[in-house]
Order: structure tokens, then C-alpha cells, then sequence
């Protein structure tokens, strides 16, 4: 092997890591889904994590959500997400989490904040 192969072949293996190492700070999401709500109620969504919080968005049972990871007291639904369901819907149970939805359907996406005894892993 030549120098010449030798240094491009460096290069080459110094632009995937680049390529690679920028790609890990993408934002991931973990799918959850509304459970648990009494029979014709909804889940609120709300501005804040707080039930006094203004309300955002309201969602029925079986709705898929999107969730940034991050709940209070420190929880990050990507950290536990390879426990059990249980588990999983243990640790957050009474914990807010947050949500990135689009409550106007307008393509304005925000963030908002769910109570967690009302959402499961998807």
C-alpha cells in the first residue's frame, strides 16, 4: 500500500466517523401510547407539568404520541426503554413526561406535558 492509498484511506475513515458522530445528536423519540383513561374521557396534554397547567390538546385512549424521553425527577423514557412494559409504566407512573405533538393540526408542532399513569410504551 502506497502512502498516497494510506492517507486516503484515512481520510475516508475520518469522514464517516464525522458523518456518523453528527448523526448521534439527532433527536429520538419514543413512541407511547394514551392508556388507562376512563371510558369517554381523554387525556389532557398540558403547556406545563402540572394538572393546573394550561390545556394544550386532549387524546383518547390508543393514541400514539411522540415522546421527547424527558420526564420529571430526572426519567428519560430512552434510558428504561429496554425494561418491561410494566417496569417502564412503574418508574413513570406518577411522573409528567413530555409530549411533542401538534394540537391546532396546523403543522406547528410544541411540546406539552402528560401525566404518566395515562401512558404506556407503544
Amino acid at each position: 500500500m502506497t502512502i498516497w492509498s494510506r492517507i486516503a484511506a484515512a481520510f475516508a475513515v475520518a469522514s464517516l466517523t464525522l458523518a456518523f458522530a453528527g448523526q448521534s445528536h439527532a433527536t429520538v423519540f419514543a413512541a407511547w401510547q394514551v392508556a388507562n383513561v376512563p371510558f369517554g374521557d381523554t387525556l389532557n396534554v398540558r403547556k406545563y407539568p402540572s394538572g393546573a397547567s394550561q390545556k394544550q390538546a386532549a387524546y383518547p385512549n390508543g393514541t400514539v404520541l411522540q415522546m421527547t424521553g424527558r420526564c420529571t425527577g430526572g426519567i428519560n423514557l430512552l434510558d428504561i426503554a429496554n425494561q418491561p412494559a410494566w417496569k417502564q409504566e412503574q418508574r413513570i407512573r406518577f411522573r409528567w413526561c413530555e409530549v411533542w405533538h401538534d394540537p391546532a393540526q396546523n403543522g406547528k408542532f410544541v411540546t406539552g406535558w402528560a401525566y404518566g399513569k395515562y401512558i404506556t410504551p407503544h
